[in-house]
């Protein structure tokens, strides 16, 4: 097993657990993020291709719940049937996606630099990081739980990037070499 993967979810309960939980929570994130695209009139925009129009802004939003709600599907099932491979596109996005989400908070807080407000370039970049300020609504909305809680995003990916590496390591293992009961060594 990898030295820095995480052993449990939250300090007391299972990865397993954790894992069913955020995919569980990408799921209802995202068909409420749907229902909020459709009924709440926002000004949606993007940070690199502000030229769209404001309907093909909002297919893609809705595009990229869809596509979460199906890797939060398959998430669920691997972990049901402890089958990594099932696991892996859903371990890939929300990779992408931190690293998406890391990149748009430096974009926005490098914007109120250059526009010479420092105060909300360092507000933007600490509670951004933080997860403790609320977002500009037009900036970065999309909905979705990891545009909100950066932090509780990345951990939560992170408990099931450690389930779905000791699964993968587990696979690798004989049939009379993996552990008990599933129960971990102590």
């Amino acid at each position: 097993m990898a030295k820095y993967l995480l052993k449990t979810c939250c300090g007391c309960g299972s990865l397993r657990t954790g894992t069913i939980i955020s995919g569980i929570a990408a799921i209802l994130l995202s068909i409420i993020g749907i229902i909020v695209v459709f009924t709440i009139r926002v000004d949606l925009k993007t940070i690199v291709f502000d030229f769209l129009p404001k309907w093909a802004v909002t297919v893609i939003i809705v595009l990229n719940m869809v596509m979460t709600i199906i890797l939060s599907i398959l998430l669920l099932a691997g972990v049901a049937k402890r089958n990594w491979y099932l696991m892996i596109p859903w371990i890939v996005l929300g990779g992408m996606l931190a690293v998406g989400l890391l990149v748009s908070i430096l974009i926005n807080s490098i914007k109120f630099y250059i526009d010479g407000d420092n105060l909300n370039g360092t507000l933007w970049l600490v509670l951004g990081l933080l997860s403790l300020g609320k977002c500009r609504l037009e900036a970065i909305f999309s909905a979705n739980f990891h545009s909100r809680f950066p932090v509780v995003y990345c951990y939560m990916w992170y408990v099931s990037f450690s389930f779905f590496s000791n699964l993968r390591e587990e696979s690798g293992k004989g049939k009379y070499m993996r552990d008990p009961f599933r129960r971990e060594r102590i």
